[in-house]
């Protein structure tokens, strides 16, 4: 047994339910930290798909933390020596939008732990899968993939592969632009106090990262301003990405897509860069 494996053998926490009001207030801070209009946010206006996330947080104590920033020990964090996390990707499925003013509940569970060979040797894939309904009725389902590695303080993280070419810039797009102060309100608004994204000596010294990381559900945000801004009357019901590469604070980020009937293939990258991120939106005839 490998020592990534022997460190997680016998690892299999229980499902966890949570259960939140939908507020209008983080996604109105949501629309303003991307410059936008905020959408309607009255009772029974719908969220925009994967907005869902400001509203189920983990709040952990101070005293809690490691020294990356997050849980030493949470439900679904694996028990790894030198840990580091990086989000890899995700699915999204949208029966019926959550709505502002509903209760809802969360499940989440663990769906996978497996250890795998990266480029920098062992790596274990976790996936969380959380289950949204109100009233019993199943709402939304979203699986996130997160990466965890060993790496000890002051070594530098896997070099990203050579990655898929970046959107072209004719079609309609998104740009955001995100600056150390950008990242620090998304850092909040989602209380992730991992220091890779607002500690710039921890992540260029510790982590061995160039400068501060945009975060992945950020970039995944992104994805989805795009059908939210270019394609209003139309609601996606499924919604997959992936993450190739980190994008870094100083350098702007876009987004594009190219339409393929009902598909939208996404994808995003830092200027002059590869993508960071690609993904594919499956969308309904029309606004639900």
């Amino acid at each position: 047994m490998t020592p990534l494996a022997s460190a997680v053998e016998g690892w299999s926490p229980g499902p966890v339910t949570t259960t939140a009001r939908i507020g209008a207030g983080p996604a109105a801070a949501f629309a303003a930290l991307l410059d936008q209009p905020a959408p309607p946010l009255a009772d029974g206006d719908p969220l925009p798909p994967g907005w869902h996330g400001f509203s189920f947080l983990d709040h952990p104590a101070t005293a809690d933390l490691g020294e990356d920033g997050h849980p030493r020990a949470g439900h679904f964090l694996p028990p790894l020596p030198h840990r580091r996390r990086m989000i890899a990707g995700g699915r999204l499925e949208v029966t019926a939008p959550l709505r502002v003013g509903a209760v809802v509940e969360r499940t989440s569970s663990l769906a996978r732990c497996e250890v795998k060979a990266g480029r920098s040797g062992e790596m274990l894939l976790v996936t969380v899968r959380s289950e949204h309904r109100e009233e019993g009725r199943l709402l939304v389902t979203e699986e996130q993939d997160v990466v965890y590695r060993s790496q000890a303080g002051g070594s530098s993280p896997a070099p990203a592969g050579p990655g898929t070419p970046a959107p072209a810039d004719d079609g309609p797009g998104v740009e955001l632009r995100p600056d150390e102060a950008l990242l620090f309100r998304f850092s909040a608004l989602t209380y992730n106090a991992h220091r890779i994204h607002y500690d710039r000596p921890y992540a260029t010294g510790v982590e061995g990262h160039p400068g501060l990381v945009v975060h992945g559900p950020l970039l995944a945000l992104l994805l989805l301003e795009v059908p939210r801004r270019h394609v209003p009357d139309r609601a996606v019901v499924s919604f997959t990405h992936r993450l190739t590469r980190p994008a870094f604070a100083g350098t702007p980020v876009r987004a594009g897509g190219r339409a393929d009937g009902d598909r939208l293939e996404l994808s995003a990258a830092a200027v002059g860069q590869p993508s960071s991120i690609t993904g594919t939106a499956l969308l309904t005839g029309g606004a639900r």
